[in-house]
């Protein structure tokens, strides 16, 4: 039987002194620390610059919003999941996808990959049965795609009409934020400026037809994944949204008619007290920059999600990471998140199990009611390191966004600037991982002998055969000339630079396949091959 007694280990070099992002700390802080004006840079819940929050009752008047990330396998077998998450009190679904759905491949293109990443999407026949006894009226839906978004967007609307639900009942998160995936997650399929216009056109759309759907979801979290600190994080997520309303305000939109259904997307990581100013500076530079564009109170609110660190978990003693992930949730909640996934204690293996998801699910059902944290609106507001904090994290961000501004924007930014921030701090992490400065419990340090491992979900052999006979079938039967018709008005509204939003939407009804509308907007706006 393996030792369970911890290795002996040598604190005095640890970084305890400075925060993850670098920013060197006192040992207390005292009100002559805070050298701001209230009103300026605080003020009350729900009022300008929202440092305290969105709203004035916060969680006192509603409570975040608990979903969890679910999807494996075929259609039929997430649906299963969603049906049991939403039976344990799950507030919203969230979609994953697995790698050719995310890519823009059919199934039949990627079988090596089917359902093991994520669900496999090919086409609304497969939309259908994900959400089949599921009313999409009444829920909101959150999906984790990016660069065949407005395709995958249109299965879930054709899927919804079908159902008899209109588009305006609709809610729900599409994430969409291209800029991210050319600069950390790399999933990308259209050259920079396509990807941003289809952006662009989906928001557009949504502003028109469905005015309780978020259309996009500026996202950090990936950027923390792939290596950013919390102020670099903050910077390259605002950035990026910035483009998206700018590019939407050349476009002549009026930007009251969409900013106020922008919607953010941030990490939860271990470094308590930073997560929690990070949140708070994000809401008041937003509100700042767009004050600057003139929106209203509305539109200057920024809203997001939460998930918390996947990079965080460990292989070693996993247990840890039900601990890992209470806390990042505590931080997300006293940061003043809108929505919030908790990560599974296993998926650091696979594809999390039902009893860690349901765990997971518990452990944000016991903040929400047992720990007092919505009690009161921004409990942590008041605290002399919080505001001092948050003020410094402000600073910083600035900082970097500026530099951005002078490069001439994001989308420069990201011709290989963004993504060489990123491995830096990256290489810089692992770096003081590797010497000890950074210390991981189970890994570099309480180290024990022997590791048990967790069970983990195993994708059934069959769902291959059963998604690749689907889609045989589906082409065997669709009206093909329809198909071709559709798939022609698409790549000429491409051509003549149309909201092509409607065209694709009019080609998933005649069940044209989520790469076979890739393929028709790649005939007009070519491929992306990376800066690196």
């Amino acid at each position: 039987m393996a030792s369970k007694k911890p290795i002996k280990n040598d604190f005095s070099k640890v970084t305890f002194f400075e925060t993850n992002s670098g920013i060197p700390l006192k040992e207390v802080y005292k009100p002559e620390d805070l050298k701001w004006d209230y009103k300026k840079h605080l003020n009350n819940p729900g009022q300008f610059p929202f440092t305290r929050g969105i709203h004035p009752d916060m969680y006192r008047g509603r409570l975040w919003t608990l979903r969890q990330f679910a999807g494996f396998g075929t259609a039929e077998d997430t649906n299963k999941r969603f049906k049991k998450l939403l039976g344990e009190g799950g507030g919203g679904l969230s979609v994953a996808f697995d790698y050719p759905t995310l890519y823009g491949y059919d199934s039949n293109q990627w079988p090596g990959e089917i359902g093991k990443d994520g669900v496999a999407i090919s086409s609304l026949k497969d939309m259908e049965i994900l959400f089949k006894g599921i009313n999409l009226s009444k829920i909101s839906t959150s999906m984790t795609i990016n660069a065949p978004a407005p395709i995958i967007w249109a299965f879930y609307i054709a899927a919804a009409l079908k159902q008899g639900a209109k588009m305006h009942e609709l809610r729900g998160t599409l994430q969409n934020d291209i800029m991210k995936e050319y600069q950390a997650q790399k999933e990308w399929i259209f050259p920079v400026k396509a990807g941003v216009k289809l952006v662009v056109d989906t928001i557009e759309f949504a502003s028109k037809n469905l005015p309780k759907w978020h259309p996009v979801s500026i996202s950090g979290y990936h950027i923390r994944e792939a290596g950013a600190n919390a102020v670099q994080e903050a910077a390259f997520t605002l950035a990026n949204g910035l483009t998206y309303v700018d590019e939407c305000l050349k476009r002549g939109m009026k930007i009251n008619d969409f900013a106020h259904r922008l919607s953010f997307f941030f990490n939860s990581t271990d470094d308590f007290f930073e997560e929690v100013a990070k949140f708070r500076a994000a809401r008041r530079i937003w509100s700042r920059e767009m004050e600057k564009r003139g929106a209203n109170e509305a539109s200057m609110k920024l809203k997001f999600h939460t998930q918390t660190s996947g990079h965080s978990l460990t292989e070693n003693q996993p247990e840890n990471n039900v601990v890992r992930v209470s806390l990042q949730a505590l931080a997300a909640v006293l940061g003043g998140t809108q929505s919030l996934h908790t990560d599974s204690k296993d998926e650091v293996y696979a594809l999390p199990t039902e009893e860690a998801v349901n765990t997971a699910l518990r452990t944000q059902q016991v903040i929400a009611y047992e720990s007092g944290a919505a009690r009161v609106a921004d409990p942590l507001g008041g605290s002399y390191y919080v505001e001092w904090l948050t003020d410094k994290v402000e600073e910083n961000v600035v900082k970097i966004m500026k530099e951005i501004e002078k490069m001439g924007g994001m989308i420069t930014a990201t011709e290989g600037w963004v993504q060489k921030q990123i491995r830096c701090s990256a290489f810089e992490y692992e770096r003081k991982m590797g010497k000890g400065l950074i210390k991981k419990i189970g890994v570099n340090c309480f180290v024990e002998k022997g590791n048990v491992k967790l069970p983990t979900t195993v994708i059934s052999s069959k769902v291959v055969k059963i998604q690749l006979d689907r889609l045989k079938k589906l082409e065997k039967e669709r009206d093909a000339k329809s198909v071709k018709e559709k798939l022609v008005k698409l790549e000429s509204d491409a051509r003549d630079d149309k909201n092509v939003m409607h065209a694709i939407l009019e080609a998933t009804k005649e069940y044209a396949t989520l790469n076979e509308i890739v393929k028709a907007l790649v005939k007009v706006y070519g491929k992306y091959k990376g800066t690196e």
